[in-house]
């Protein structure tokens, strides 16, 4: 049986605790939170992506007020870390120094030099480190990069990611719009598709960012092209969409004889539109990229042979794409990602 702790127990700990009780053989034995009231909500909907609502069974489950805490009490195999983003380092190294394995919420951490110390620290404990970036494991989003893989379609020709919310009016004043915890809407919300594009592409040579300041200072919108030699690619994101708007993901993905279109708020999400003129709903795997990733980093702890969908490298350089992203939208020019080297590992 893998037994699982949770530190922080808000929205993505709720989802965290829904995907891990769905899987066999594992057992989620204990839960963290510093507030108190976190245990007892009814867990009402709070993030963009529903799956997280309603009331959890913790009778069986170790409740504790901080991560040391639950790891000093707690025999535990891994856990998820799914505290605001400004705690992602210290928590995940220290329960990496505690010999666990660690699932680690996206962005991985708030700069480079502390997503460098997560990673040695997996290195020294000889842990598994995960990162939760779960667009790669979104089924529609993993059936496009499959299908660019097994170049059925030709080369891709041009590609377009959209993500916009509502985020910081529905949440302002709480963490997520403080950048010195969050990192803004570039890293909690655009870096998803960021991660996705580097997942698909590889890394880029450079970024064009434009973007839009909220009054108060900030990021608040962000449209990216990426510098590739022979593919258009383009990301854009925001969080300062009204309430009614809701939440969007989207993508258009142009392949020499098809083309790719998704849209999460459409049923069939995903169409691919061929040379031969026909229009078709692919089939996907069921579920969410939450829980595909949840199973994929249980496997791993088992030691199962899977693909390798993610490394601590590969998030870390998507923290370096933006902070490639923030720069250029801030000089308002092309910056080359050579820029951002280990002498600058000390920014977003």
């Amino acid at each position: 049986m893998l037994r699982v702790g949770i530190a922080g127990f808000g929205f993505m700990g709720r989802m965290h605790y829904r995907c891990f009780k769905a899987l066999e053989g594992v057992e989620v034995a204990a839960v963290c939170d510093a507030d108190p009231r976190a245990f007892g909500e009814a867990g009402a909907a709070r993030g963009n992506i529903a799956g997280a609502e309603g009331e959890v069974d913790l009778r069986n489950v170790a409740i504790h007020a901080d991560l040391g805490e639950m790891l000093a009490r707690e025999a535990l195999d891994a856990v998820s870390i799914t505290v605001p983003t400004h705690l992602h380092a210290e928590c995940s190294i220290s329960a990496l120094a505690s010999g666990v394995h660690v699932l680690c919420e996206k962005p991985m951490a708030l700069n480079l030099a502390d997503g460098r110390r997560m990673i040695e620290a997996a290195r020294r404990a000889g842990k598994l480190l995960q990162i939760g970036h779960c667009t790669r494991f979104w089924p529609e989003y993993a059936w496009a990069k499959e299908a660019i893989e097994r170049g059925t379609y030709g080369r891709v020709i041009a590609a377009t990611f959209q993500r916009l919310a509502a985020t910081a009016a529905r949440k302002a004043g709480s963490w997520f719009t403080d950048e010195s915890r969050s990192g803004g809407m570039p890293l909690d919300l655009h870096i998803h598709d960021t991660d996705f594009v580097q997942y698909l592409f590889g890394m880029p040579q450079g970024v064009s960012s434009f973007g839009a300041e909220a009054p108060g200072g900030g990021l608040v919108h962000i449209a990216t092209r990426y510098e590739y030699a022979d593919t258009l690619v383009v990301a854009e994101g925001g969080w300062a969409m009204m309430p009614p708007f809701g939440f969007q993901m989207r993508f258009h993905i142009a392949l020499e004889r098809a083309t790719l279109d998704f849209d999460y708020q459409r049923d069939p999400k995903l169409r691919l539109a061929t040379v031969e003129g026909e229009s078709l709903a692919p089939r996907c795997a069921g579920g969410d990229g939450y829980s595909h990733e949840i199973a994929h980093f249980a496997r791993r702890v088992r030691g199962e042979s899977v693909p390798e969908v993610i490394t601590a490298e590969e998030a870390l350089n998507s923290l370096r794409i933006v902070a490639a992203e923030r720069e250029s939208a801030r000089r308002g020019r092309s910056v080359r990602l050579d820029e951002f080297s280990k002498e600058r590992d000390d920014e977003v």
